[in-house]
């Protein structure tokens, strides 16, 4: 078994087509028909149906994706430490980031920095909901992730880099949007535009519900903030964002928004960089964590 079978393996089930593969491994179809069919001989079982679109793996096929990925990343994570030892950085850094996060933490600077110091590294940034990147960097499909978190994660090292409240916001001519502050009960007949079910903010809204027993109508979801935000002030529902989102919908002098305090429940997200165990961590991320918690420290 060779690691450029397990390769083309890979592709074909990212890839879900053997030309799809092909190209993204820079060879032609049956160069990687063979590379499979080789593979298949040596572990004396199909891996996927032939003739189904897109592939369908058989179940060795899906028993082999995870190893077969771990085997990979730790091939090229092996390469990279040779290269460590020589003091020269080079590879892939795989980062998962919280684009609404970019106002905490400006990651684009520290990447910006990061990249000068090691021009051998190449970046792949990757963004989605909270709870699928985390998942990935578990699977090895992310190297880390800086992004929101509601609870510690087995298996997942955590460094808290910034904390910001959630508040209600509605319209200004709302019926709460002259209120100080208001209750979770006090919203239970409420319209809600929500953010999507995976996403820390959605975790915690529905939790502070779950908490009082109350049901609530979700009148529309999206994976948004901007639109979320355009969406509350065309009135549409109210709901509950990160105070510190910078888009003009929200910010502009003449906006039609306001934040109100929830009383009586801490809805707060926060940002945390996110890295697998230290001997699975890969050296691009452990010197771009480094040089990141460093940055940080000498700015306060």
């Amino acid at each position: 078994m060779e690691l450029r079978q397990l390769r083309h393996f890979l592709a074909l089930v990212d890839e879900r087509s053997v030309t799809r593969a092909a190209k993204r491994e820079l060879i032609v179809q049956s160069g990687l028909s063979n590379s499979l069919q080789a593979l298949e001989r040596e572990l004396g079982t199909p891996l996927y149906v032939r003739g189904t679109r897109p592939v369908r793996l058989t179940a060795a096929g899906e028993a082999l994706v995870g190893p077969a990925r771990r085997t990979v990343i730790s091939a090229a994570q092996a390469e990279e430490a040779v290269h460590h030892t020589r003091d020269v950085l080079i590879g892939t850094l795989r980062l998962g980031v919280g684009l609404s996060a970019q106002h905490l933490v400006p990651f684009a600077s520290y990447l910006g920095e990061f990249t000068r110091d090691h021009p051998g590294i190449d970046l792949r940034l990757q963004y989605g909901p909270a709870l699928t990147m985390i998942s990935m960097v578990g699977t090895g499909e992310l190297d880390c992730v800086i992004g929101p978190a509601v609870d510690r994660v087995p298996g997942i090292r955590m460094t808290g880099l910034a904390r910001e409240p959630l508040r209600l916001v509605c319209r200004a001519d709302h019926r709460l949007a002259e209120r100080s502050d208001v209750t979770i009960a006090e919203l239970a007949d409420e319209r809600f535009v929500e953010v999507p079910p995976r996403w820390t903010a959605r975790l915690l809204s529905d939790a502070a519900f779950a908490t009082e027993g109350i049901q609530r109508r979700i009148a529309c979801e999206v994976g948004d903030w901007e639109l979320f935000l355009e969406l509350v002030g065309a009135g549409v529902g109210i709901g509950f964002a990160p105070t510190g989102l910078q888009y003009p919908v929200l910010t502009a002098p003449d906006s039609v928004l306001r934040f109100v305090e929830v009383e009586g429940v801490r809805l707060e997200r926060h940002i945390h960089l996110m890295l697998p165990p230290a001997g699975e961590t890969s050296p691009a991320a452990a010197r771009f964590a480094d040089q990141l918690l460093r940055v940080r420290s000498a700015g306060g």
